[in-house]
């Protein structure tokens, strides 16, 4: 069944926080991460089915949520779990909150590598935790893990290591030895894994397969908290439905205790809608991943021919681009393209790591993705660097 990812909805004046940021503002959306495309059918006649039923009343997760998260673990990547071990919360925001509050104490330390999604910045420092970023660094056309960098940075005191896999807004999908290294750094450190997966279902690279960080053994699994949510592969953020994955008793209860009075009932359609795209929405996710590995493709393409001055390393996962802008020598890249029509993530939000960089996120029509870099191309051509 085809689907049509060439025209997209008009979002403005909908409460859309991608769209009217720029309201009445001819500025093209590229930044924060949500796709422009209709989710899958069968979300949209689930949650019309869910919505005629006419009460919205606190809700608890079905049996059939459950299994579809069960289901869908074992069939995508081959990792066995217990229903038991699933714990729901309204996004991987508050789950990335509740897990600093959960495994460290106020003052203790939370180990992040930079440049990196920034809620995984300021949620240790809500908590009132430690921040302990580490870059990461460039070998050749590579992001990697700087791992002298990040044995100088451990303390006596740190507690957590937080993983993002895939990564953003490096777009690196980490080798199985890359998260064999990661989990026996953890161990050695005696540290709890947050693995940040929710971009597991978004690999652009032919055949290329996510591993679940828990899955590597017995041992990585019992300090592992793996974090999911189908909003990111099915455009689904609205409808705030996420889920915890803690094979650990002891890590589970303290989590769930972490989460009292902060995390209540889950929306009834965020059940629904994870129902639906589990079960029903891999067609769908198949032809979305051909439209964004040609979006990819035609970043790639355009900035090579028509924007020398601009650096875009390989990307393997997700639809954000992580594009180097340094040699523009521009000190708010963010307004420099808002002036020029387009609206990008600066870098300095995801760390001092990510100064000089913007991130584009090609989530869209391809049509809205070429105009969006022939206004780039037009203003970086018109600049003259100081």
């Amino acid at each position: 069944m085809p689907f049509d990812f060439d025209t997209a909805p008009d979002r403005r004046h909908t409460g859309s926080l991608k769209w009217d940021k720029y309201q009445d503002r001819d500025i093209l959306p590229l930044w924060v991460a949500d796709m422009d495309f209709l989710s899958p059918p069968p979300v949209v006649d689930a949650l019309s089915t869910r919505a005629a039923h006419g009460v919205y009343g606190y809700t608890v997760p079905t049996d059939e949520a459950v299994r579809a998260v069960v289901d869908y673990l074992q069939r995508q990547y081959g990792y066995a779990i217990k229903p038991e071990w699933i714990v729901w919360s309204h996004g991987l925001v508050p789950a990335l909150s509740i897990a600093c509050r959960a495994f460290a104490k106020e003052g203790e330390g939370v180990l992040v590598c930079t440049p990196v999604y920034p809620p995984m910045l300021s949620c240790p420092v809500n908590m009132g935790r430690r921040l302990i970023p580490v870059p990461l660094k460039i070998t050749g056309e590579q992001w990697e893990f700087d791992w002298p960098a990040l044995e100088k940075a451990i303390t006596p005191d740190t507690r957590i290591f937080i993983l993002c896999s895939p990564h953003n807004p490096v777009g690196r999908a980490w080798s199985c030895a890359e998260l064999a290294q990661v989990a026996q750094f953890c161990a050695k450190h005696n540290l709890v894994l947050v693995s940040d997966e929710i971009h597991c279902d978004l690999l652009l690279d032919d055949g290329a397969k996510h591993t679940v960080t828990a899955s590597l053994g017995p041992e990585v699994e019992e300090r592992t908290i793996t974090q999911m949510a189908a909003s990111k592969t099915y455009n689904l953020p609205g409808l705030a439905c996420a889920f915890s994955v803690i094979a650990d008793s002891k890590l589970r209860a303290a989590f769930v205790q972490a989460a009292a009075g902060l995390v209540t009932e889950v929306n009834a359609f965020g059940y629904v809608g994870t129902i639906a795209a589990f079960q029903h929405g891999e067609p769908w996710r198949r032809e979305l991943l051909t439209y964004l590995r040609g979006n990819r493709d035609f970043l790639y393409e355009f900035v090579q021919t028509h924007l020398p001055q601009l650096k875009l390393l390989p990307m393997q996962a997700t639809y954000l681009a992580w594009i180097d802008a340094r040699s523009l020598g521009v000190a708010n890249l963010q307004k420099f393209f808002e002036d020029a029509g387009v609206g990008l993530s600066p870098g300095h939000i995801f760390g001092d790591a990510g100064r000089g960089f913007v991130r584009l996120n090609f989530g869209c029509p391809r049509a809205t993705l070429a105009e969006a870099l022939k206004r780039m191309e037009k203003a970086i051509n018109a600049h003259k660097p100081k």
